[in-house]
């Protein structure tokens, strides 16, 4: 029934080219008017428009299609109206593709609970100090800057007019993310208030400003994304994912909190997945591990992002299909005199280069050159699975592919 949907706004196109027999996969294709890319696919972080111990060269030389920067932390520094007289992200941080920003609240709500992002996703960490100081209907939320203590509003209208400024392709409305430990109470009323909120942000996004037409910004048009809510709750998802049909999004976004453990999170996209429209890309806010992508392609979910496989790089941990919980830790003494490259299935420039004894020379160096190599690797590896997935969905081959993945007994490089 899928197979030829398509879905056009303004210069923006989603085409779904082929389904999987056995799960709700599909193989994609979004055009944007800074060029087009297949899904399912992976975003990354470029957070406050840098890939961390990385560069936009080696995100486009390994595979990277699309990159997502941060509202709330570019509107901090170095604000938008320097990056709009730049003429947008795009220039600003040298990245000629597609770009997506998100609206600031997932960062505003989880620094405001006093929490790291994990308790919004549901997996609990250790406590921040609060920074939100007052949450407001009409006005918005108050909080103090991390970077000079200021007091800062955002509202729905501003984190538009903030995304209009950036100009990414994608921008997405303004929500209040709850965390794990509130009640349903609190959860239905944190939906229905951003539920109001996304109606301001669309006729914000609609409204001709002196800057900008309609659906535009400052480096030209713009689609908007929704966000389907409702914590960890199947009727208020369902009542989420039915306001979110009704609004002329051209994608949606599965966010707030996802559960407490990869199972209740299974669970909760189900409950959006099985209600929301089918004809829009679908994204899943913050998620990007590797049992969570192929789990979530299928069910149906096209994009990702998450900062771990970058953040992890800089901690010593390599990305490999074969290792527990897909990860070695270069820093182990076992690899002191390991003279194989960093994983024998990647093509990337590191392990192309360098052996793994001398990845963890430099990181018991303390060398930052250790954490750009494991990073250029980690950027491959996601972009070699997420091609991996769509070959796989491409010759009917998705079940099989993904076992090769994550089923515990997976064989290593060598077959063994």
């Amino acid at each position: 029934m899928w197979d030829k949907v398509r879905l056009v706004q303004d210069q923006f196109r989603f085409e779904v080219l082929k389904t999987d027999g056995s799960s709700r996969a599909r193989l994609g294709r979004i055009d944007t008017p800074h060029g087009s890319f297949q899904t399912p696919s992976f975003i990354f972080c470029a957070t406050k428009a840098a890939i961390k111990s990385g560069t936009m060269p080696d995100l486009k030389r390994h595979g990277a299609d699309i990159i997502l920067s941060n509202t709330y932390h570019l509107m901090l520094q170095p604000g938008p109206d320097i990056i709009a007289r730049h003429g947008g992200l795009h220039k600003f941080l040298g990245w000629d593709g597609p770009m997506l920003t998100d609206s600031g609240g997932f960062q505003v709500f989880s620094l405001g609970h006093g929490s790291v992002a994990d308790e919004i996703k549901g997996r609990r960490g250790d406590a921040r100090p609060m920074t939100r100081l007052k949450i407001h209907e009409r006005d918005g939320v108050s909080f103090r800057s991390y970077t000079d203590g200021a007091k800062v509003t955002l509202t729905p209208e501003k984190s538009i007019d903030i995304q209009r400024k950036l100009g990414a392709d994608f921008i997405v409305v303004f929500d209040e993310c709850t965390p794990f430990h509130v009640d349903r109470r609190y959860t239905e009323r944190a939906l229905r208030m951003t539920h109001r909120w996304a109606d301001r942000c669309i006729a914000e996004f609609d409204r001709t400003t002196e800057e900008y037409g309609p659906r535009q910004g400052s480096a030209g048009p713009q689609a908007l994304y929704g966000i389907c809510s409702g914590g960890v709750y199947r009727d208020l998802r369902e009542d989420s994912a039915d306001f979110v049909n009704s609004r002329a999004y051209f994608g949606q976004a599965v966010g707030d909190c996802l559960g407490a453990t990869p199972e209740q999170m299974t669970e909760v996209v189900g409950y959006a997945m099985d209600r929301l429209r089918r004809d829009r890309p679908t994204h899943l806010l913050g998620i990007g591990g590797v049992r969570d992508i192929w789990t979530g392609v299928g069910q149906g979910i096209d994009t990702f992002d998450c900062v771990s496989p970058t953040r992890i790089a800089r901690h010593g941990w390599a990305l490999v299909r074969w290792g527990e919980n897909w990860r070695l830790n270069m820093r182990n003494a076992r690899f002191r005199d390991d003279t194989e490259p960093l994983d024998p299935e990647c093509d990337c420039a590191t392990c192309a280069t360098y052996s793994r004894a001398y990845i963890h020379h430099l990181l018991k160096a303390g060398e930052l050159l250790g954490m750009y190599l494991i990073t250029v690797h980690n950027i491959r590896f996601m972009m070699r699975m997420l091609a991996a997935v769509r070959g796989a969905i491409a010759t009917d081959r998705f079940e099989e592919e993904k076992a090769r993945w994550i089923a515990p007994d997976r064989p290593g490089p060598d077959g063994a």
